[in-house]
C-alpha cells in the first residue's frame, strides 16, 4: 500500500467512524458532562502520554545497548512517533518496523541488528498483552458477561497468546522448526501462480536470514546484554501503564467511577486485538470497538466520545509527530518508497554510495 493511500484510508476510517460514533452515541447529558470537565486532568494526561513516549523511546535506547549499539534518547523519540506513523498507514501494523530499521541504519546499526531490535521492541509489548489479555477475561466481570460476541473475542485472544508465546519458545530454542514452517508454507504459496518462482525464493531466503539474526540477537540480550534487557523489559510495563492511565484519568475528568484496574485490563486485551486487525493502523475498527469495550465501563452515551478522546491521545498526537517527523528527517518521497517495500534496496544503494 501506498503512503498517500495508506493516509487517505486511515483518515477517512478515523474520521468516518468517530464521527458516526459521536452522532449515534452522544446525547445532551454527556455534552453537558465534557463541558464541565476537570480541566487540570488534561494536564495529567498529558503527563502521561510524554512518560508513555519516554519509556518507549529510553526502551529502543537499552535494547539496541544490549546488543552493543548506542542511541541518543532524542534518536529513541523519533523511532517512537515513526512507529506510530507507520503503524497508522498499513494493515496489521506492520509499517512501523521499515522506518525504524531505516533510521537505525543512518544511525550506524546494521540492518539484521536493527530487524532485530524493532522486532523485539514490539515483542516485549505483544507479550505483556498476551498475558494481560486473558487475566482481562478471568478477572473483569463485564467483560466476562459481555455476551456471545465478547465470548468469542476470549477465545480469539487466548488462542493468539497461545500461539505467539509457542513461536516465541521455538524462535529462540529450536529456530530451525521456524525455519521448516517457514519453507513449507513458501512451497504451499508457489502453487499460486500470481507468486512467481524467483519471489518466493527470495523471500524465503529474506526470512530465514531475519530468523538467524533475530535469534541470535535475543541469545545475545539475554547473555551479555541482560542487564539492559531486563531493563528493557520493565520500561515495556512502564509503558504500557502510562498509556493505559490515560482512560481513567479521562473518565475521572468527567466524574465517572473509576475502577482503575479493571481499566488497565480493558484497554490491554483491545489493544491486543487491534494488533491482528487488517485495516491500517486498526483505523475504524479502534474508534468502533473501543465503544463496545469502553461502554462495558461507563454509560453507553459516554463510552463513544471518550474512545474517540481517548486515542486522540494515545495514538492521534504521536501520528502527527511521526508525520512530521518522517518528512523533515525522511522526506516525502524516501517515506514512499519505505512504505512501499523499497527499504532495502534504499539502504543497499545508500551502501553503495557510501563506499
Amino acid at each position: 500500500m501506498s503512503l498517500r493511500k495508506g493516509l487517505a484510508v486511515f483518515l477517512f476510517l478515523t474520521l468516518g467512524v468517530g464521527a458516526l460514533i459521536i452522532c449515534v452515541s452522544v446525547d445532551k447529558h454527556a455534552l453537558h458532562a465534557f463541558m464541565h470537565m476537570r480541566k487540570i486532568n488534561i494536564l495529567y494526561v498529558l503527563m502521561m502520554v510524554f512518560l508513555a513516549w519516554s519509556c518507549d523511546a529510553s526502551r529502543f535506547c537499552l535494547t539496541a545497548r544490549a546488543m552493543g549499539y548506542k542511541i541518543r534518547f532524542v534518536r529513541g523519540l523519533v523511532l517512537t512517533w515513526l512507529h506510530y506513523f507507520g503503524c497508522a498507514l498499513t494493515p496489521m501494523q506492520v509499517g512501523g518496523g521499515p522506518f525504524q530499521v531505516y533510521v537505525l541504519y543512518k544511525s550506524g546499526v546494521p540492518v539484521g541488528s536493527g530487524i532485530a531490535i524493532t522486532l523485539i521492541r514490539t515483542l516485549f509489548s505483544t507479550f505483556l498483552l498476551s498475558i494481560a489479555a486473558p487475566v482481562a477475561f478471568l478477572t473483569v466481570p463485564q467483560l466476562a458477561g459481555g455476551g456471545v460476541l465478547v465470548k468469542g473475542v476470549f477465545f480469539y485472544v487466548g488462542i493468539l497468546s497461545v500461539v505467539m508465546w509457542v513461536v516465541f519458545i521455538l524462535s529462540i530454542l529450536k529456530a530451525d522448526v521456524i525455519k521448516r514452517f517457514c519453507c513449507a508454507m513458501f512451497l504451499w504459496l508457489k502453487k499460486f501462480r500470481w507468486f512467481s518462482r524467483l519471489r518466493v525464493l527470495r523471500a524465503y531466503r529474506v526470512t530465514c536470514s531475519e530468523i538467524d539474526s533475530y535469534s541470535e540477537n535475543v541469545k545475545r540480550m539475554v547473555g551479555e546484554g541482560l542487564p539492559y534487557f531486563i531493563g528493557a523489559f520493565a520500561l515495556s510495563v512502564c509503558h504500557l501503564v502510562a498509556l493505559f492511565s490515560v482512560l481513567p484519568l479521562l473518565m475521572h475528568a468527567v466524574r465517572l467511577t473509576v475502577n482503575y484496574l479493571h481499566a488497565v485490563l480493558a484497554q490491554a486485551m483491545f489493544m491486543f486485538i487491534l494488533y491482528f486487525i487488517p485495516t491500517p493502523g486498526a483505523s475504524g475498527v479502534a474508534e468502533g470497538g473501543g465503544a463496545a469495550i469502553f461502554s462495558l465501563l461507563m454509560p453507553e452515551n459516554m463510552a463513544g466520545i471518550m474512545a474517540v478522546i481517548c486515542r486522540f491521545f494515545t495514538e492521534y498526537l504521536a501520528i502527527f509527530m511521526g508525520c512530521v517527523v518522517a518528512i523533515r528527517m525522511i522526506g516525502w518521497g524516501t517515506a514512499e518508497k519505505i512504505i512501499s517495500g523499497s527499504g532495502d534496496e534504499l539502504i543497499e544503494e545508500e551502501r553503495r554510495n557510501g563506499e
